[in-house]
């Protein structure tokens, strides 16, 4: 395995439509762990089926060393398939039974192979996944989303590979189920290459490859020490646009100064001429001379003043696009300690069974809190937000809120309506204010001009999800309790860093859903809830 690599040589990929994804690109990954970093619509998936064979580059090449495993994003899985034939070894287990039933056709022993231990392999595999009690009979149709990604990476673990292709290996799983996808990864000795938005699972990768502007750049290190290089060469980028800036500004006042001295001693040189009473034609050559010299000169400085203006724009290209969000929230603020939600012995029945145990759940939250709410897939986490919103009623128990300022984002992400543009919906959710002060609101949250006047229909995640923050945030009456649902499911890092900087800035209670360690730290979470089993507890924060 110490030499499983991938080679990626000139490499163009356009879609059928002749949209170009990628020209001439060229990179080598080695052995080691390298995480794959780009916006959302960059091509890292792309990139991953360029490399499995899935796709086919419209030129140059890729090779691949070693025996491949690849994990897409979308498992192509049916549900009639057992977890046996998901994870390819149904043909092997069924051989090995024939044989011990006394059956010792050859093809049997053609389809074992060296495999004889491919049960116990198998078993040890899930296992290691949190799946030790998964039936190898059982249909695929009765798991849950998070399973069935697990059952995909046990699927290509069994293989065995030199190279691993992992796209977003951590969507759909609960936060136990990705420490167990991190020890997994963490024993992988051969080439992984993966595509994540995970920023815990990246601080365990050996390096970082960014996908940026049709070119792959390595970073050695983790995720964090990414950042930190980004981060040192942003600063230089802006140290050199201002270097350049100035440059330009004493070029352009130098050539200026230039022009008007040339200009002084030529008014000089008529009058000085005219009193000496030299003759026209020795008059005439003199001034041409001037005014030859003064051109030369000034296009000397027009020469400057170009190559310094290209300093500047090259200066400029190095800069990266830094899209923060700075809001300001003063009419989220909620008084500390006020009762915001009250909830007793609340019940949620499913069919005959009851959701929440024998009893139900209690919570109280109160203002400013900033919640956790953690737990297994299944538990009824979203269910519990429902009920807080008030868009389910229990079965049983009471609910008290207090002022009722409660807005709840869905992982759908379902409040706007799709065929107005982002201004008017925003107008919607805030008609007192003046256009002028919403157009400004809304460049806050990187809606500039066109961009506000688009239908919500036709943004990307990210963007749809900064429409709705704006709305949310700035609502009339504005919400003094939160509630968010996986916010951070299909986001990218950008998208996510934005998320956090509206959190940070809103004054209210929240109450998050969420599997990202990252995140719930980067948004200043100080109580931390446990739902499992149909019991809520209180839980520390988790070990970092």
């Amino acid at each position: 395995m110490s030499h499983a690599a991938v080679v990626c040589s000139n490499v163009s990929f356009s879609w059928p439509d002749d949209t170009p994804v990628f020209t001439d690109l060229s990179f080598v990954v080695g052995p080691g762990r390298t995480g794959l970093v780009a916006p959302n619509g960059s091509g890292k998936s792309t990139l991953l089926k360029l490399v499995a064979g899935t796709l086919h580059p419209r030129a140059g090449s890729v090779s691949v060393t070693g025996t491949l495993g690849h994990l897409p994003q979308s498992l192509p899985l049916a549900g009639n398939l057992t977890v046996a034939e998901v994870l390819g070894v149904a043909t092997v287990i069924r051989a090995i039974d024939a044989v011990e039933s006394g059956d010792v056709a050859e093809e049997h022993f053609t389809a074992i192979g060296d495999d004889w231990d491919i049960e116990e392999r198998t078993r040890a595999q899930l296992d290691r996944l949190g799946l030790g009690g998964l039936d190898l009979n059982r249909s695929l149709s009765t798991l849950s989303g998070g399973q069935i990604v697990t059952l995909g990476l046990a699927a290509q673990l069994l293989k065995r590979p030199d190279v691993l292709l992992l796209d977003e290996p951590t969507n759909n799983l609960d936060l136990d189920a990705r420490h167990r996808l991190y020890g997994a990864l963490d024993d992988f000795s051969g080439c992984l290459l993966l595509v994540s938005h995970d920023r815990e699972l990246l601080d365990r990768m050996d390096r970082i490859a960014e996908l940026e502007r049709g070119e792959l750049r390595l970073h050695g290190g983790n995720f964090t020490a990414y950042e930190a290089a980004v981060r040192a060469e942003r600063a230089a980028a802006e140290r050199n646009v201002r270097s350049a800036e100035q440059e330009l500004k004493r070029e352009k006042r130098e050539m200026q100064q230039a022009r008007e001295r040339a200009e002084r001693r030529q008014s000089n040189a008529a009058r000085n001429l005219k009193s000496a009473g030299l003759p026209r034609i020795f008059a005439g050559n003199m001034k041409r001379g001037a005014q030859e010299s003064a051109g030369r000169a000034g296009q000397t400085h027009a020469t400057r003043v170009g190559d310094a203006r290209a300093r500047l724009d090259e200066a400029g290209r190095a800069l990266r696009d830094e899209q923060r969000l700075v809001l300001d929230l003063p009419e989220t603020a909620v008084p500390a300690g006020r009762n915001l939600f009250i909830g007793e012995r609340m019940q949620v029945t499913l069919g005959d069974r009851p959701l929440y145990g024998a009893t139900g759940v209690d919570l109280t939250v109160r203002g400013p809190e900033r919640i956790a709410l953690t737990g297994p897939n299944g538990s009824g986490k979203s269910t519990l937000l429902r009920l807080i919103h008030g868009a389910l009623s229990p079965d049983g128990g009471e609910v008290k809120r207090s002022d009722g300022r409660i807005a709840h984002l869905s992982q759908r992400l379902d409040l706007l309506d799709l065929d107005r543009s982002v201004a008017e919906n925003f107008a919607g959710f805030a008609p007192q204010r003046s256009e002028a002060e919403r157009m400004n609101l809304l460049a806050r949250f990187l809606f500039r001009g066109a961009g506000a006047h688009l239908p919500v229909r036709a943004l990307s995640g990210g963007e749809r999800l900064r429409a709705t923050l704006a709305c949310v945030l700035y609502a009339e009456p504005a919400p003094h309790l939160l509630l968010l649902d996986e916010p951070t499911n299909n986001l990218d890092l950008v998208s996510t860093e934005q998320l956090e900087s509206a959190l940070n800035s809103y004054r209210g209670a929240f109450v998050v859903v969420s599997h990202d360690e990252r995140f719930l730290r980067e948004t200043g979470v100080n109580r931390w809830l446990r739902l499992t089993a149909g019991e809520l507890t209180e839980a520390g924060a988790p070990p970092r």
